[in-house]
């Protein structure tokens, strides 16, 4: 086991869940996982192995059929995931957020009606937020939620949908613009409303009003599914808005990407980490000028400060998800462990792509996949700019001084 990110005070169970991760993903996806990439062919078999661990229950109460375990548990074990192969860390990353999602903000009937299921996988999730002119203005959403009767109909198109075509249930966000309670216009994150879309996996129309073009060719994070959404008038009854309440969208989606954050930090630590053994044990095989290149005084730099921020960014991933789970606001917590080991993970892997030298550019070299795969986490479930953005207004709120 490597000395890096370790992480202390973890109870038997969760020290067991961790090592049965670690076992799987040294066994049955890294082996694999680069010639899957190079196909862009999605991980089926691997997907099978991690449902009968019960991976996709893992934060889903007991009571629903999950392990009921916490975002800490959840969040390392995505790291070990993210360390064989970050795209099979994405496909669990949406599921685990609409679940999350709808055991925090759903009504009982839509708790016991998809909880039980997404713990065995059976029904899997994705997450829908962004649009194709929207980026990080959320209140720009111009995908519209009209009533009509006991339904809505929903028009519009979303953008980024991991998981787009092989889930079976969509948390969309949409507008609904429905006046409050005097009749007067409600501010822009007032109106938007989360629906719950059930569909049919595949691409094409997937049930009436509603299309899966196909995957986006992607430079990186290929394997899983990356998609848009088009909704035509796509017909929802009432009782498939999250919480069962309009207006409390933005609020939903926001709670559940402070999480998310959680997990792409994750996702970045074990990218980062498994970088860094490929740069430390290709340092040691590596021979220039009569000895190993471990022992330039230039490489064991770069190894030092590459195991540094290794440890770093997994401090401060550990940190952000005990805080939720104490049930503290994380916010900025989230943002600095998403912003930290997304940079950091990027520059790991730059540097044991140098490390590397001439053979890092050959797709024969792990550390190739790496580098296309690193720059996802720099714009996932939020930017750099974004995540400083919230740092600093948090900070701006903890540290204000009178007068």
């Amino acid at each position: 086991m490597s000395r890096l990110a370790q992480t202390d005070g973890l109870t038997d169970v969760q020290q067991e869940i961790l090592a049965t991760i670690r076992d799987f993903v040294d066994k049955e996806i890294l082996p694999v996982a680069t010639e899957l990439e190079h196909r862009d062919e999605y991980p089926a078999q691997i997907v099978e192995g991690l449902k009968e661990l019960g991976v996709f229950g893992l934060m889903i109460p007991e009571e629903y059929g999950g392990l009921g375990e916490s975002l800490l548990t959840y969040a390392l074990c995505v790291e070990e995931i993210a360390r064989g192969w970050m795209s099979v860390s994405g496909i669990i990353n949406t599921h685990f957020i609409v679940a999350y999602m709808l055991k925090q903000h759903g009504t009982q009937e839509q708790k016991e009606y998809f909880l039980p299921k997404m713990a065995l996988g059976e029904i899997r999730g994705a997450f829908s937020m962004s649009e194709p002119g929207l980026g990080s203005d959320v209140s720009a959403i111009a995908t519209k939620g009209v009533r009509d009767g006991d339904d809505y109909l929903l028009t519009g198109q979303k953008m980024w949908l991991t998981n787009g075509g092989t889930s079976t249930v969509v948390a969309v966000l949409c507008r609904t613009d429905e006046p409050d309670a005097q009749g007067e216009e409600v501010a822009p994150h007032k109106s938007m409303t989360t629906f719950l879309v059930e569909k049919e996996p595949g691409f094409g129309e997937v049930r009436p009003g509603l299309t899966i073009p196909g995957k986006i060719e992607k430079m990186g994070y290929k394997g899983v599914d990356t998609t848009e959404l088009i909704l035509d008038g796509l017909r929802i009854p009432a009782d498939r808005v999250l919480g069962g309440t309009t207006g409390r969208g933005f609020y939903q989606m926001m709670d559940g990407v402070e999480v998310g954050r959680v997990n792409v930090a994750a996702r970045g630590c074990g990218v980062a980490r498994r970088a860094f053994e490929l740069g430390v044990a290709y340092a040691q095989q590596r021979h220039t000028f009569g000895k190993p290149i471990a022992q330039h005084q230039a490489i064991q730099f770069k190894l030092a400060e590459m195991a540094t921020k290794v440890e770093a960014a997994h401090a401060m991933m550990v940190n952000a998800a005990r805080k939720k789970d104490s049930g503290r606001r994380n916010d900025l917590e989230a943002g600095m462990a998403k912003y930290l080991a997304s940079e950091y993970c990027k520059e790991v892997v730059e540097d044991a792509f140098r490390i590397h030298g001439g053979y890092g550019f050959s797709k024969e070299y792990e550390i190739e996949r790496l580098y296309r795969e690193a720059p996802m986490l720099l714009i996932g479930e939020g930017t750099a700019e974004i995540q400083k953005m919230i740092i600093g207004r948090r900070l701006l709120e903890e540290y204000r001084i009178n007068g």
